[in-house]
C-alpha cells in the first residue's frame, strides 16, 4: 500500500509535511482533496482509527462558519457528512501508510510514525 498524504496544497501544515517527507526521500503520493475529492470510505476508516473528533477540524475556518444547529448534537454520523459536505473540516494533512493514519504534523510525531 503506497504512502498517501492527504490535505490541500496551500495548507500551512500540509506544506511543513510535504516538505518533511521530501527531506527524508520517502516516497509518497500526494491527495488535494479540494480537487480530486474526498471518499467516504476514506474518511469512514480515518474516523475508525482515529476518532471523528480527532480528524473533524474545530479550529479551521470552515468550522467557523457552521451555523449553531450543523454544530449541535455532534456524533460520528453528523461530522462525516458534515466532511464530506466540505471537506475543508478535515483536519489536515492525513497520512495514511499501510492501513494507519494521522492527522497534523509535528516532526516528532512523524519520526515516530516512520520509526526514523
Amino acid at each position: 500500500m503506497p504512502l498517501t498524504l492527504y490535505g490541500i496544497p496551500n495548507c500551512d501544515t500540509v506544506k511543513k509535511a510535504r516538505k518533511w517527507l521530501d527531506n527524508h526521500q520517502l516516497d509518497y503520493q500526494f491527495h488535494d482533496f479540494r480537487k480530486e475529492g474526498l471518499s467516504q470510505q476514506n474518511l469512514e476508516q480515518w474516523c475508525h482509527a482515529l476518532g471523528w473528533e480527532t480528524v473533524l477540524n474545530k479550529r479551521s475556518t470552515s468550522w467557523r462558519a457552521l451555523s449553531d444547529e450543523q454544530k449541535a448534537d455532534l456524533n460520528q454520523e453528523k461530522a462525516i457528512a458534515l466532511m464530506m459536505e466540505a471537506p475543508t473540516l478535515v483536519r489536515r494533512p492525513v497520512l495514511a501508510k499501510d492501513g494507519q493514519f494521522k492527522t497534523g504534523f509535528k516532526d516528532t510525531d512523524y519520526q515516530v510514525f516512520f520509526n526514523l
